[in-house]
């Protein structure tokens, strides 16, 4: 049977402030990205997160991003090399302690938002973001969109890496994601997200909005939790896989 993971974006609330169905959401998925408090996510809500993750047999991320709770983290911003290091270590160590009080681990890393965007195009950023986890845990597998210089430089400093691509976003004929403003960035309608997908791993490649197709590895598939249909939409993603002949396997017996 042929294997991929399913990897959402997890833990997003915040005090009273509520984003997205984690619980209906972690039954369709296989991996799960927490947020660690610097776009979303608190104390209290990281510690539930890792709970339903560990009892739904999900395996576990840390989601970390820029200090941007006002913009979700979405918004581009310029730190030192020095700031950004101890930004990731500090988010990666937080989320590994709450695991490790329940008697789980922390499997993997994945950037959020502006700071996975920016350090996909920018060599210097990716290197400092994967010397950032392999400092922090050599054994941790480092979760980066296909083609991109996160993946190339965690591979580079001897990182396991799980090729990402996104179920519900348009892909340029560089391989970087459509702007979010842009017509047809965001698919919302899941047998859209899951043809594009099926097509994807048949292909073999990342295929662009006009057709090109890039060849890559997919080790995993990503479906975003925030938006109104994103419950609906991983549903459909997994009926989908699993009605193909795809098993949907947890990161770390993807790579």
């Amino acid at each position: 049977m042929k294997q991929i993971n399913l990897n959402a974006d997890m833990g997003e609330s915040f005090g009273r402030y509520q984003m997205g169905d984690d619980v209906q959401l972690m039954t369709s998925i296989s991996s799960a990205n927490i947020a660690c408090g610097f776009h979303g996510g608190d104390p209290l809500v990281m510690q539930k997160t890792v709970k339903l993750a560990v009892d739904t047999g999900v395996s576990l991320g840390a989601h970390p991003s820029f200090p941007d709770l006002q913009g979700f983290g979405r918004r581009m911003m310029r730190l030192s090399q020095d700031e950004l290091y101890s930004t990731m270590v500090y988010q990666i160590g937080a989320l590994q302690a709450f695991a490790h009080a329940q008697g789980a681990k922390v499997t993997h890393v994945k950037p959020h938002g502006a700071l996975n965007n920016m350090a996909c195009e920018e060599a210097e950023m990716a290197q400092t973001l994967a010397h950032a986890v392999k400092d922090v845990d050599a054994g941790l597998i480092f979760l980066a969109p296909a083609l991109s210089c996160l993946s190339s430089e965690a591979k580079k400093v001897g990182l396991r890496v799980a090729e990402e691509i996104f179920a519900d976003r348009a892909y340029t004929e560089k391989g970087t994601l459509v702007n979010r403003q842009k017509d047809g960035a965001v698919i919302h309608d899941g047998q859209a997200c899951l043809e594009r997908i099926l097509l994807m791993l048949d292909k073999g490649g990342i295929v662009s909005q006009s057709g090109v197709l890039l060849p890559c590895e997919i080790h995993s598939i990503c479906v975003h939790g925030d938006t109104a249909h994103a419950c609906r939409v991983a549903q459909t993603i997994r009926k989908g896989l699993t009605d193909h002949g795809y098993q949907l396997c947890p990161l770390p017996d993807m790579v």
